[in-house]
């Protein structure tokens, strides 16, 4: 088996003990857990961290990463305390013991010359760094922008800290990105993936399941296999470059999130 399957916690829409205990109950190997919320935070008590730690390894789970998304990086004035907070959800990654903080930047832009791509740069550049310095990758949500953008603003960092989670939805759904293609160009980054697949509503038009649908919104999220990923394909793209980790299940929406995450789990095992 080259891949390990994850649950995000948020997923479950339950309180984050529950989760862990129904993640262990669907068989996953790890979980990815929000460090921006309620029951855990950059700023959360020790005794706490430490509760959730022996909860994680009493259900014999990983903690695959943190999720650090607190907003874009795409306004200085903003950036100074988003960035402070980012260098703490870091700390608490080397204090829970996983090196991955996954997080979304903003739309970054295609022209280095924009300002906005300026100011998503040089965030990404001190917190790069000073994931570096703690041994531990801030990996950035593909999605908003198209993979060869994503690649442009990765090699033009002068650091290692900076990362790549790979979604392929996202790439899929919103930005009409072939999920395998950009397998292959961002693959030296990538050091964890969101499991999640959807389709790119302005290609259903014709279609009568999703017509009235697509006039009102751009993308639709669907459960595993569903969707226009293509998960045979991508996952055997993802399989040659040789990455061995999380493929972490992520289920937004769907009235029955534990039966859609229970079929999603057993969707991968069949793959891997």
């Amino acid at each position: 088996m080259s891949f390990k399957i994850g649950v995000i916690t948020d997923s479950f829409r339950c309180l984050l003990e529950n989760a862990i205990e129904k993640a262990a109950f669907l068989g996953a190997d790890g979980v990815q857990i929000y460090a921006t919320g309620r029951e855990l935070s950059h700023d959360t008590p020790d005794d706490v961290v430490k509760k959730i730690m022996r909860h994680l390894s009493d259900a014999h789970l990983e903690l695959s990463a943190l999720c650090g998304d607190i907003g874009a990086f795409d306004d200085p004035n903003i950036n100074i305390e988003r960035v402070k907070r980012s260098k703490k959800i870091v700390d608490l990654a080397v204090k829970m013991g996983t090196k991955v903080v996954t997080t979304h930047i903003g739309t970054v832009p295609e022209d280095k010359s924009h300002e906005k791509y300026k100011i998503i740069h040089g965030a990404c550049l001190e917190l790069g760094r000073y994931a570096d310095s703690q041994g531990v990758k801030f990996a950035i949500e593909t999605g908003p922008e198209k993979a060869h953008i994503l690649r442009m603003l990765l090699d033009d960092l002068d650091c290692t800290g900076i990362a790549v989670n790979f979604d392929p939805a996202n790439l899929t759904m919103c930005v009409d990105d072939d999920a395998r293609a950009a397998v292959a160009l961002l693959a030296p980054f990538i050091v964890h993936t969101h499991a999640k697949d959807g389709i790119m509503l302005s290609k259903y038009t014709a279609d009568p399941r999703y017509s009235e649908l697509a006039k009102q919104r751009k993308w639709l999220e669907l459960p595993l296999g569903e969707g226009d990923v293509g998960f045979p394909t991508y996952l055997e793209a993802l399989r040659k470059t040789g990455y061995k980790g999380f493929l972490t299940i992520e289920r937004e929406v769907g009235d029955e999130p534990a039966k859609d995450i229970a079929n999603a789990v057993s969707f991968l095992r069949k793959l891997i």
